[in-house]
């Protein structure tokens, strides 16, 4: 029995909550992580784990172990990240993620600007609207937009966005200018936040939030199609201000309901925390930062 790839398998049940979860990210067959885990406490002659219909439960006995052998096998990894170099010049892999339209727009160009300043880095970009989870997703470095929860993660602020109403000034022409948020019933509206209707969306007035219930006219499950449609004069559509800012000061869209606008969401770039980061990391860290910066500024509505 390999011990340290079994106390790999055991960490990963625990950290994903069960066996089948464990074998999806592990990329093993189901029976194999239920193999591995039984010869460890075979070896150890001491139940681990407890399945329940709730899911794994840790004994007393598995507490103590999982413990010991998290620091193990990080200790282990920071002994290989020596040995490989990764302390003393820039080298290895990194995987970012970012939400689709700003790891596009703003995430990629800076991307392929540090791989040309560190070729012994490679980077897995990841664009993706889902919230990916570092220890699941094997992920480095994230960006995130909006409030982030309390977490042993470190944040760097980039900036701040805005959540913008808009229509061509076409439709406005056509269907006139909403003044309040009671005028959203008699407009069309575009929505990709849910496909069902009606919808309602979260402003701002006074200070506090303000509820606002729709129909919407048509729904999308992109925010690509959802800005098309608002350009083709289909109804009103909300973004966030970078997904619309060159249209927005090309003049063909036009910014409607300011005043009720949410107050603008946090941008962070987001890392696990850790004794001594990577050259590789704080490399890309350093180099990302600023620049991501300066873009949002220029991005800014």
């Amino acid at each position: 029995m390999d011990r340290l790839d079994a106390m790999s398998v055991l960490l990963a049940a625990v950290d994903c909550g069960s066996l089948s979860k464990a074998s999806r990210k592990l990329r093993l067959p189901l029976p194999t992580v239920s193999r591995k885990v039984a010869e460890l406490e075979a070896y150890l002659n001491a139940t681990l784990l407890i399945r329940s219909p709730k899911g794994l439960e840790l004994t007393p006995a598995g507490r103590s172990y999982v413990a010991g052998a998290r620091t193990i096998l990080e200790q282990l990894s920071e002994v290989e990240r020596t040995a490989a170099g990764e302390y003393t010049e820039p080298k290895g892999d990194l995987v970012v993620t970012a939400p689709i339209m700003f790891g596009r727009l703003h995430v990629l160009p800076v991307v392929t600007r540090f791989l040309e300043a560190f070729p012994d880095v490679a980077v897995k970009l990841v664009l993706t609207d889902r919230v990916t989870h570092f220890l699941d997703d094997q992920v480095d470095v994230a960006l995130r937009i909006g409030d982030l929860p309390d977490s042993s993660l470190m944040a760097t602020r980039l900036g701040t966005v805005r959540r913008v109403m808009c229509a061509s000034p076409a439709y406005l022409a056509t269907r006139g200018m909403p003044e309040t948020l009671e005028d959203l019933a008699r407009h069309s509206v575009i929505s990709f936040d849910s496909v069902s209707t009606p919808s309602t969306w979260v402003f701002e007035s006074g200070g506090a939030e303000v509820t606002a219930t729709f129909s919407a006219r048509m729904s999308v499950n992109t925010i690509d199609a959802a800005i098309d449609a608002g350009l083709a004069g289909t109804g009103l559509v909300r973004a966030v201000s970078y997904q619309v800012a060159d249209l927005v000061r090309a003049h063909r869209l036009a910014i409607v309901l300011e005043a009720f606008e949410p107050s603008p969401g946090p941008v962070h770039l987001v890392y696990d925390k850790q004794n001594r980061l990577p050259l590789k990391m704080r490399a890309f860290i350093d180099f990302v930062v600023p620049r991501l910066r300066e873009r949002l500024v220029q991005a800014a509505l």
